[in-house]
């Protein structure tokens, strides 16, 4: 009962003497309501993007079928402007056309693995004995020297699975709630210049010496996951990250396993017991143009229809699954969001009184890519290397608010301020509507790794919104296992009835939200001497 108080107390405090000042427009939260919970198509939105047109690798011919569909859709529910905005260059896509691989001998089995993306093809079906590679310097690397062509390269050790005693999926409690409402205001990080790392360098030798070898294979195991569940991203190269996607690089073809099958191999290996293996990839290289777009629609505003409120998510996913968790789920709820809004217009005849902004970005699993060029686009001047703008735009100036959602399936239990403790009174007043949907939770720290850093990073208020994690870093996130089976239907329509009161609210205002002060590129300069 006392952490309850205590969390309730923080709550308050967060809010602040202006709480009761905020407006809520009860008859617009009710028609949200009822368009999202009641008259919901979350589930129908996520079969399709998830189902028919994952996974939705960036620069795949997959990717496209999506973005063409969501385009219609967005046209067929009444949006306006819809239509793609062209970033880039990309570079290359990748699309994989078949996979298989199993130990041949000692005995044979079935080996549970998938490739990484933009993996190179196989000659066919190949086959050769397994080594681990164990060096830790360049001197080390010497006495593979000719000896790995033709031969499956391990790259890891045993990793240790222990069995589970508890259900990996998680909701917030109370406790949990407590600590992100006491989270202190965050302060920046240094960026690490990564070049200079010993590590770092190493892993480029070694991987220029792989190429130099060309094995049949490089081989290895994620850090975590188990039963089954493979957890898998893209292949690497001795150059720099993305060369991957240059025309004409070569990256030799690398798999990870499943790490009961990976440990078993390497097991056998320390007995000196030849295992050999066969494996067969077959995987096209994408995107002629090397250029990608991102996906735009609008319900126009009134009297304040020059500035803007954005909301999104990214479209893109990994390949081992269908990106259902990550972010089949974000995308339908906004795209609910957009279905929700221009269905409440019509039945209240109320318009926001700003322009709303639907984005679904691309390239996010690459580094944000589709959002930092949109932003690059409309609303700043980026030197190069850096994500600080060196000037901002005219239009930086006209948007209130951009929303993101991708955390995963899980309900939406609150909101990150990003450092920004100005909107904190503003959202716990309409936060207060969905008390009974068990949101309510306002944190100053920042969360990262997805699109609202690229509009936090230029001054525009950036918000990802709290999630209950499920099971999305124990099980799903950029895992073979990321299918719509695990999205649960009742949290999508709790999310997107809450952020579609969100993006109403902001849009409807007096006043835009309180901004943050824009840190520039020349500031971060002067300050790392």
């Amino acid at each position: 009962m006392a952490r309850h108080l205590l969390l309730c107390l923080i709550c308050m405090s967060l809010a602040g003497p202006v709480f009761s000042q905020e407006a809520v427009n009860q008859e617009l939260v009710d028609a949200i309501r009822k368009q999202g919970l009641e008259q919901s198509e979350a589930m129908e939105v996520a079969g399709w993007i998830i189902d028919t047109y994952g996974p939705r690798l960036t620069g795949s011919p997959m990717l496209d079928k999506a973005t063409e569909w969501a385009v219609q859709q967005l046209k067929d529910w009444g949006l306006e402007n819809v239509h793609t905005e062209q970033w880039g260059p990309f570079g290359r896509g990748w699309e994989l056309q078949h996979f298989e691989m199993h130990a041949q001998a000692p005995g044979y089995w079935p080996v549970i693995a998938y490739p990484k993306a933009w993996s190179a093809s196989t000659d066919g079906e190949v086959s050769g004995e397994v080594v681990y590679l164990e060096a830790s310097s360049e001197e080390e690397l010497e006495k593979y020297k000719g000896k790995l062509g033709g031969k499956f390269v391990l790259m890891d050790t045993l990793r240790a699975v222990e069995e589970w005693f508890e259900a990996p999926a998680k909701r917030y409690d109370a406790e949990g709630l407590l600590e992100l409402a006491n989270e202190a205001m965050p302060t920046p990080r240094p960026r690490r210049n990564y070049n200079r790392l010993g590590g770092f360098k190493f892993n480029q030798l070694l991987w220029q010496f792989l190429e130099e070898e060309k094995p049949l294979a490089v081989l290895d195991r994620s850090y975590k996951g188990d039963l089954g569940t493979v957890f898998v991203s893209g292949a690497r190269t001795g150059g720099d990250w993305g060369d991957v996607r240059k025309e004409g690089v070569y990256v030799i073809p690398q798999a990870t396993l499943a790490v009961e099958h990976y440990n078993r191999i390497f097991r056998l290996l320390q007995k000196d017991i030849p295992l050999t293996l066969s494996m067969e990839l077959k995987g096209t290289y994408t995107n002629a143009d090397g250029m990608e777009q991102n996906i735009i629609a609008e319900i126009p505003g009134t009297d304040l229809k020059d500035e803007v409120v954005m909301f999104g998510a990214h479209f893109d996913s990994w390949h081992a699954a269908t990106g259902a968790t990550d972010n089949g789920a974000g995308s339908t709820v906004m795209m609910e969001v957009a279905r929700i809004l221009q269905e409440v217009v019509r039945e209240t005849g109320v318009r926001p009184r700003r322009t709303l902004r639907l984005a679904l970005w691309t390239g996010e699993e690459q580094g944000l890519l589709g959002s930092r060029g949109y932003v690059g686009e409309h609303f700043a001047e980026f030197p190069e290397g850096t994500y600080n703008p060196q000037s901002l735009k005219p239009e930086q100036a006209k948007v209130s608010a951009y929303y993101n959602l991708d955390n995963g399936t899980g309900k939406v239990r609150g909101v990150y301020l990003q450092g920004n403790p100005d909107v904190a009174p503003i959202f716990r007043a309409w936060l207060e509507p969905f008390k009974d949907l068990d949101a309510g939770t306002l944190s100053l720290s920042n969360t990262g790794g997805t699109d609202h850093l690229s509009f936090d990073a230029v001054g525009i208020p950036g918000f990802q919104f709290i999630q209950d994690p499920m099971a999305y870093f124990a099980r799903t996130h950029h895992s073979n296992m990321d299918n719509v089976d695990h999205l649960v239907e009742a949290d999508l329509k709790q999310a997107a009835t809450i952020i579609a009161s969100f993006v109403m609210h902001t849009a409807m205002r007096d006043e835009m939200l309180p901004r943050k002060e824009v840190k520039m590129a020349e500031e971060e300069t002067e300050g790392s001497r």
